[in-house]
């Protein structure tokens, strides 16, 4: 059952979008009751569908700061499940390290998602398929993708809540690289960033259009990410159907202007909402789990107190 794209639009076009915002101490919190809840906030159907879960798997991360923690994509995979997906697979294609099986293996996934040989794909190694863009921000005119994208039904972004010394922050929108094949564009993706990283991010997700995004915010990254940051406890999960919104309300969360964001901006005149008046906040607001998040330098410009 493919489920429809969103059509590109511009913001007058579009009705509200909707985010949830839901606490969670930790990683040991129920989950999978948090996402289930939240979910159902958002009548998704996926019955008989593929379900695609792309988090961000990047390198070892003896401290569990970098990679989208496997307990909440656990979480969410028996989610989806539950709502009668035909089968949920997980994605990944990292910028760092060509050996994606030894990023699982530091990662102790297997304690939390089980034996992954048949439901764990490497998107850097995958079978690709030419597609053209639907934006043309860089210059790129065509993606190759792997063949697992684009057989998905429907593609979650699950990536953890970070800054970048390169983006300002690096959300579900940024979390789409990981589906651009190594294979073919190079580590850490060298062709997107010389095509330019907030352009590029813009026709990933024309192309490749997200049908949900969740974000790790339980414990995330500030300062110098999205690898050699700083711990960032913050305590949250982020849903919602639109991936413009829910980064729009993360980086409000961060304490950060997304209009300030370059590619938050871009993506907002055909993505999504980034307008606070046309994102309605479920759960909790904004206000109550706002916790400040450090950038690097040349960044400062993107804090709300600058």
């Amino acid at each position: 059952m493919k489920v429809a794209s969103p059509t590109l639009a511009p913001p007058f076009n579009r009705p509200p979008s909707r985010v949830a915002i839901r606490r969670a101490s930790g990683y040991d919190t129920d989950l999978e009751a948090l996402l289930s809840e939240t979910l159902a906030e958002f009548d998704i159907n996926v019955r008989g569908a593929t379900v695609l879960l792309k988090p961000n798997f990047v390198e070892p991360d003896p401290r569990g700061v970098v990679n989208t923690h496997p307990a909440v994509v656990r979480a969410a995979r028996e989610c989806f499940l539950q709502l009668g997906a035909k089968s949920v697979l997980i994605g990944e294609g990292p910028a760092q390290e060509r050996d994606t099986w030894a990023v699982l293996d530091s990662m102790r996934a297997t304690d939390y998602l089980g034996r992954l040989h048949n439901t764990f794909v490497d998107l850097n190694l995958d079978d690709i398929h030419p597609l053209p863009l639907r934006t043309h921000a860089s210059r790129l005119r065509e993606l190759y993708l792997p063949r697992t994208v684009l057989n998905a039904d429907f593609i979650v972004s699950m990536p953890k809540l970070k800054t970048h010394h390169w983006a300002g922050v690096t959300l579900s929108l940024k979390n789409m690289f990981g589906v651009i094949p190594g294979s073919c564009y190079g580590w850490p993706k060298n062709v997107l960033h010389w095509a330019g990283i907030s352009n590029s991010i813009l026709d990933i997700n024309s192309t490749v259009r997200p049908h949900f995004a969740i974000v790790d915010g339980i414990m995330g990254m500030e300062g110098n990410g999205p690898l050699q940051g700083s711990p960032k406890y913050c305590g949250v999960l982020v849903a919602g159907d639109d991936p413009v919104a829910v980064d729009a309300t993360c980086a409000r969360v961060m304490d950060l202007v997304p209009q300030r964001i370059d590619y938050m901006a871009k993506a907002g005149a055909l993505l999504g909402h980034i307008e606070e008046l046309k994102i309605e906040q479920i759960g909790e607001h904004i206000a109550n789990v706002r916790t400040p998040f450090e950038v690097v330098e040349s960044f400062r410009r993107i804090q709300a107190s600058h």
